[in-house]
């Protein structure tokens, strides 16, 4: 069986990530998007096709030519006609052909599952409200009849999840369906061509799946990996009075000093200190060669490389990206007044969070001076530099 990895684009919603790195290399519990997924399929394929285009040396050189001596070979996507167009271009013969897109992470039993099976797949999961997603409609006997976009008209609840199981057809398919109305070769169409004369089957996934759309959805992806952390990997050193409520990870060369206090379970990379009276909790994690100073409160946040947080500083519900440097006493609101869900502008339009709680994304190197403060979720862009007493509205 062969793997195909579609969908090379920018990712416009990520931004400020997907301005300097793409999408499947971003990190989610130290393994990026794309590894989280290879790491799921490879011992069942003998082939890995990624399509790239934006940052596509990014990924290249991540991958080089193999994973796990699993053979990888790149194909190139120069035009933005979607999905099916790379398909046009592929060439795999006598060979099952695996398709999933890089955007969101699977478990393990959901891949094997369309892997192992007899026939050909698709996996789905029912949706409150259909109007969202495409939708499969099927017969009496789980076998899909077509796929629709959005359907203003209830046809049924399956929602599209965009992994499948092919045989090699779906290529000449691909390479004979015509342009849609968005004037994009879209592998929606190949399906409805491919249904006609094979019996597609759907399969409802047994667990969720990770779904990173948007920036604040890195929090939570990296929650439900740390709320499946069932017991703790402490492989450095641990102080004297030393609190620990929950499960954690310290890797190599990681030093938690006496007094500081983890409340849940919590991820802290290589090479990173966390001082006294530091206070820690709600699904954190924490990446290489931080410095975390004495009496910093971090809750349910991400901070990458190379970043320092000074004393007294309250970080929540933020993400903190690379080489950025916390000058002492930073506090930020992470809660409106009026107790509504935070909206964020995202490609000009007012975005609905749906989270009450969110607070600020500070970019790479980026520096912020002694008691700064800013409003509920804020955005600083790369290179940032902030005076003292600044407040970040």
């Amino acid at each position: 069986m062969k793997a195909i990895i579609l969908r090379a684009w920018e990712w416009s919603r990520l931004r400020p990530f997907s301005n300097t790195i793409p999408k499947p290399l971003i990190e989610i519990f130290w393994k990026s998007i794309l590894e989280h997924n290879l790491e799921n399929i490879y011992n069942s394929v003998d082939e890995i096709i990624i399509v790239v285009k934006y940052k596509k040396e990014e990924i290249i050189n991540k991958l080089w030519d193999n994973f796990n001596w699993v053979k990888i070979n790149y194909f190139i996507q120069w035009d933005d006609k979607w999905t099916a167009w790379a398909l046009r271009w592929i060439d795999i013969k006598n060979s099952d052909i695996l398709i999933l897109n890089w955007d969101s992470i699977f478990s393990k039993s959901d891949l094997d599952k369309i892997i192992n099976l007899k026939w050909y797949w698709a996996l789905v999961k029912e949706v409150e409200d259909p109007s969202k997603y495409w939708i499969f409609s099927q017969d009496n006997f789980w076998f899909a009849t077509k796929i629709i976009e959005k359907p203003s008209e209830f046809v049924w609840n399956l929602a599209n999840l965009w992994v499948y199981k092919f045989d090699n057809s779906i290529l000449e398919i691909s390479n004979n369906i015509s342009l849609s109305q968005r004037w994009e070769y879209e592998i929606t169409d190949s399906i409805n061509e491919f249904i006609k004369n094979n019996k597609f089957n759907l399969i409802p996934i047994s667990w969720d799946f990770i779904d990173v759309w948007y920036p604040w959805d890195i929090l939570w992806a990296n929650k439900y990996f740390l709320d499946h952390l069932n017991e703790s990997k402490i492989d450095w050193i641990v102080e004297d009075w030393v609190t620990i409520k929950g499960n954690i990870i310290l890797a190599p060369w990681a030093i938690l000093k006496s007094w500081t206090y983890i409340e849940w379970n919590i991820y802290i990379w290589e090479n990173t200190s966390i001082w006294p009276n530091a206070y820690l909790r709600w699904s954190s994690v924490i990446w290489k060669n931080c410095h975390i100073w004495a009496s910093v409160e971090i809750k349910n946040s991400s901070i990458w490389n190379k970043t320092n947080i000074a004393h007294l500083s309250y970080i929540w519900d933020s993400i903190i990206w690379n080489n950025i440097n916390i000058g002492w006493w930073f506090i930020s609101a992470n809660l409106r007044h009026d107790n509504q869900n935070i909206k964020v502008p995202v490609k000009w339009v007012l975005t609905d969070t749906k989270l009450r709680k969110l607070w600020i994304i500070i970019w790479d190197n980026s520096k912020l001076w002694i008691k700064n403060y800013s409003y509920p979720w804020r955005v600083l862009e790369n290179w940032s530099f902030t005076p003292p007493w600044e407040i970040i509205k």
